[in-house]
């Protein structure tokens, strides 16, 4: 074993960028992942800005995001009488130096894998290998895994658990934490081809903070005008007794909830008529987890959804994911593959992303729609009568800012690892 690895508990999204990260700077790494074969699974994710940078301060090219998915061009809120609330353009039209992209989750994760097995070789990612505990004993931390069936045992310099909101690393650092938190949102989700709304790439949320519909393309437009649409229809119900479904994510039928919005009808969309047409449906609920004091124990360290599983309100939580991979490369840089470097990533992030957890469980943008049912019902002639302008502008200004993509402050930052930086020279 190299005295300096890292062992990586999970080959999601966190656990690929991080690998693609050390590879980069020259720290020596292996992701040990659950599954035995890796394939695209999910539905459609938002990247934001600052994480699309770090994609492309990674050798990861536009060509190769434009093949995954879609650079997405408005964010709009839509009341539940089909008129606007408030839109914004986004990505470069916004007046980011780097593109926000809506895609198939797993169009990005095959991304992210195929190029770090292209880089590091095969023996980056072992497949069917599930880290289930861990044990420090001074000079670094030795990881039990479930292999076929068998145990086995890895010695690295660190643990970096990326094994999501059901994290065995997690469990093992806080065995008292509470159970996985829903507050009675349910979610179907799935894709249909059909016409973008609004422009050629618009993430639309139309409805009330309780009752809604989340509508953006995850393609380009074919020959015909139609892409894949992502769609996410919302309600929150009495979350009384917690989750008592089988399982997180099952396939389900349209009628099992097509009548929530039959009354989403307008001159301009047919919701009921584009869910018939949908290729799939899943359901699951809206969860996330109560924030930890620290996602660090000595030579043990959380990221991705291990360390902040978050309603996916505000699109954050796969962009979260790469950075958190990019601020553990650059402490290492600075600190050397140490717990000090651990610590100091989780100084820099663990109480900011926190807050965001708490802010997105509140509704995160998608609070403007709470404020409007405040004021009139979720019903309106003029929306400057009900929520001003400049009042939704700042509203939304304040989650850029807390998220980390307000525009002047992500467009001036210094890169996270300067370019051509490596552990040793």
């Amino acid at each position: 074993m190299n005295e300096n690895r890292v062992i990586i508990a999970g080959g999601g999204i966190a656990g690929l960028a991080l690998g693609l990260t050390l590879h980069q700077i020259g720290v020596p790494f292996t992701v040990f992942e659950s599954a035995k074969e890796m394939r695209p699974l999910g539905v459609g994710i938002n990247l934001q800005p600052n994480a699309v940078r770090e994609l492309f301060d990674l050798g990861i090219t536009a060509d190769a995001l434009d093949r995954a998915g879609v650079p997405a061009r408005e964010w709009a809120l839509v009341g539940l009488n089909g008129r606007e609330v408030y839109s914004e353009p986004r990505g470069l039209g916004a007046g980011y130096n780097w593109p926000q992209y809506a895609m198939h989750r797993g169009q990005l994760h095959m991304l992210l894998y195929e190029t770090l097995v292209d880089r590091a070789g095969p023996e980056a990612v072992q497949l069917g290998a599930k880290v289930v505990s861990f044990a420090k004993d001074g000079t670094g931390v030795a990881a039990e895994l479930q292999v076929d069936g068998a145990t086995r045992y890895e010695r690295g310099r660190l643990l970096v658990a990326a094994d999501g909101i059901h994290s065995a690393i997690r469990a093992q650092m806080y065995p008292d934490q509470p159970p996985i938190h829903w507050g009675g949102a349910v979610m179907w989700r799935g894709t249909v081809r059909a016409k973008p709304l609004r422009t050629q790439s618009s993430f639309v949320g139309l409805g009330t903070h309780r009752h809604r519909m989340v509508i953006y393309p995850i393609s380009q437009p074919d020959e015909t005008g139609t892409a894949l649409i992502n769609w996410i229809a919302e309600v929150t119900m009495d979350e009384t007794g917690g989750w008592q479904q089988d399982g997180w994510f099952r396939q389900v039928e349209i009628d099992d909830f097509i009548h929530h919005f039959e009354g989403f009808r307008y001159d301009w969309l047919d919701v009921p008529a584009m869910l018939r047409d949908a290729d799939c449906a899943y359901v699951n609920p809206m969860i996330d987890r109560d924030p930890v004091t620290s996602w660090v124990d000595g030579p043990v360290a959380l990221m991705g959804d291990a360390a902040h599983a978050m309603y996916p309100t505000g699109s954050n939580g796969a962009s979260q994911a790469i950075v958190d991979a990019r601020v553990i490369g650059a402490k290492f840089l600075e600190y050397g593959v140490t717990e000090a470097a651990l610590s100091a990533y989780d100084a820099q992030l663990c109480g900011p992303v926190s807050e965001l957890v708490l802010r997105n469980r509140g509704a995160g943008p998608f609070g403007l729609l709470n404020l409007l049912d405040e004021r009139c019902g979720g019903v309106f002639d003029d929306i400057d009568d009900v929520i001003p302008a400049e009042e939704r502008a700042e509203f939304m200004g304040r989650y850029k800012a807390a998220a980390g993509f307000a525009i002047e402050t992500l467009n001036a930052a210094d890169m996270t690892i300067p370019a051509g930086a490596r552990l040793n020279g």
